[in-house]
C-alpha cells in the first residue's frame, strides 16, 4: 500500500494519522506541491490523480491496482476494510455526530483556507484581504466545533472514545497556528488536540516528523 503525500498537507495528515492508528504497513511516496516544485502537475501524477492533489491512497488486490482519493473517502474506506481501531462508532446517531464533526472541517473550513482561494485572493487584495478571509473561515469553523464538543464530547470530539472527528480536528488546529490564531476561545478544542498529540499514532502523522519535511541544517 502506498500513500502520497506532501508532509503539510493536512488533508494527508488525515490519512496518515488513521493509518497508523490502525497500525496498518504503508510506503509513503512524497509528492512536492510547493508552488516552486508543482509536482503534483506533472503528467505522471496526473495518472494517479487527475484532480492534482493529495493524498492518493493505492494499492494491489487480485492483481489489480486501485487507487482511492479524497481524505474522506480513504479514511472511511480503511475504516471498513480494516474495522480494528474503530473510528466510527456503531450507534447510528453518534456515527452521524463523528461525521458531522469531520464535515465541518472538511467542507466548512479546510477549502476556504486551502492554497487555491487564497492565492486568488492575494491577486485581488494582497496578503491582509487573503489573511483575514482564511482567518475568519476558521474562526467560525473552530467556533462550530467547540459547541458541537461542548455538545457531544468527552475525552475527545465525540464522547470519550478516539474518532474520526480527532483525526481531522488535529490537522485544522495546526492550520489555526500556522496563521498565528488565537486558541483561547476554543478551549475544550485545545485540550482535545493536547491528548492526541500524546498518542504514538499522532506522533508519527506529525508533519514535522515525515521524510520530505524541511529539516534544519
Amino acid at each position: 500500500m502506498k500513500l502520497y503525500s506532501f508532509w503539510r498537507s493536512s488533508c494527508a495528515w488525515r490519512v496518515r494519522s488513521a493509518l497508523y492508528l490502525k497500525n496498518i504497513p504503508f510506503e509513503l511516496v512524497p509528492v512536492n506541491i510547493e508552488t516552486t516544485a508543482n509536482e503534483q502537475h506533472s503528467r505522471e501524477f496526473a495518472v494517479i490523480n487527475p484532480l492534482s492533489q493529495v493524498p492518493c491512497l493505492e494499492w494491489i488486490e487480485d492483481g489489480a491496482t486501485h487507487r482511492l482519493t479524497q481524505s474522506v473517502a480513504i479514511v472511511e474506506w480503511l475504516e471498513e476494510r480494516y474495522p480494528s481501531a474503530v473510528l466510527l462508532p456503531k450507534d447510528p446517531l453518534v456515527r452521524a455526530r463523528v461525521r458531522e464533526a469531520v464535515e465541518i472541517v472538511n467542507s466548512g473550513i479546510q477549502p476556504l483556507q486551502n492554497t487555491r482561494p487564497l492565492e486568488a485572493l492575494r491577486r485581488v487584495g494582497g496578503e491582509p484581504v487573503a489573511t483575514a478571509f482564511a482567518t475568519d473561515a476558521i474562526a467560525r469553523g473552530l467556533a462550530a466545533l467547540e459547541a458541537h464538543a461542548a455538545a457531544h464530547g468527552g475525552s475527545y470530539s465525540v464522547g470519550d472514545e478516539l474518532t474520526l472527528a480527532d483525526v481531522f480536528l488535529v490537522p485544522q488546529l495546526m492550520n489555526a497556528r500556522r496563521f498565528a490564531m488565537d486558541l483561547a476561545p476554543y478551549p475544550l478544542l485545545v485540550a482535545i488536540d493536547a491528548r492526541c498529540a500524546k498518542l504514538e499514532a499522532f506522533e508519527r502523522a506529525h508533519p514535522d516528523v515525515q521524510p520530505d519535511a524541511p529539516r534544519q541544517s
